[in-house]
């Protein structure tokens, strides 16, 4: 037996989260009984969301892959602009359907994850886990060492303060520079939005590079490769109270 937002998050897009939202608003019926947050359940009961019954596979493969995503490609299911998608890459070279964990921008490259595992997205985006990010970011400017303290501090915008991060220089002159930050968190344009209220310029170029254990290295732009059950394993431990 397992609580019924985990065989939820198994069996269909939802992540557990998003299982848990559902559930408690009373959407969510077992063998006909609305269910509670802390129910369980088995792969023989009837499981409904909104009325249609969930199709709980006993033996259901997981799907991990890692993306070179393109700039100039939306991080969406759908998009109604019609611009181009990152699922076109992945369609239909495998049949099985997968959703990005997060997102990059549409000016963006990098590393995507990417699963039909509701409980793995879960993990890696909840906040709690601080899974750390690593991003290569380009500007025309100079970086100093006060504006490299304070990207390293935490930056305020919209109300809120990052967390402290880290800040490797690599390349630095008086027209340009080329540095690596790594963030512990996922806000909506996070670093764009950091660079932009400390350095006062916006980001030329912007490229992940790492999600936890996990490096991009030479995959190429535009493909895609399953993870090994080695980095598998290795996001899992990251991971809490799973």
């Amino acid at each position: 037996m397992e609580r019924i937002q985990k065989i939820i998050a198994a069996n269909s897009n939802y992540s557990r989260r998003k299982a848990e939202e559902l559930i408690k608003s009373g959407r969510v019926r077992c063998n006909g009984k609305k269910v509670s947050l802390g129910d369980r359940g088995g792969y023989e009961d009837k499981i409904e969301i909104d009325g249609v019954v969930l199709e709980v596979k006993k033996s259901r493969d997981k799907i991990y892959l890692m993306l070179n995503k393109p700039r100039g490609y939306v991080t969406t299911m759908k998009d109604e602009r019609g611009r181009k998608n990152i699922l076109d890459l992945i369609y239909p070279k495998i049949k099985e359907r997968v959703y990005p964990i997060g997102r990059l921008d549409l000016k963006s490259q990098g590393l995507l994850l990417l699963t039909n595992d509701g409980e793995f997205s879960f993990g890696i985006m909840h906040p709690k886990n601080e899974i750390e990010k690593v991003y290569l970011v380009s500007v025309n400017k100079e970086i100093t060492k006060e504006e490299v303290k304070k990207l390293e501090e935490g930056v305020c915008y919209e109300g809120v303060k990052t967390k402290p991060c880290r800040v490797e220089v690599l390349f630095n002159s008086k027209e340009k520079s080329r540095f690596k930050i790594t963030i512990s968190e996922g806000k909506k344009r996070q670093i764009r939005n950091m660079v932009k209220v400390v350095l006062g310029e916006d980001v030329k170029r912007l490229k992940r590079t790492q999600i936890g254990t996990v490096k991009l290295k030479n995959l190429p732009v535009g493909e895609f490769r399953s993870l090994t059950k080695e980095e598998v394993f290795s996001l899992k431990s990251l991971i809490k109270n799973r």
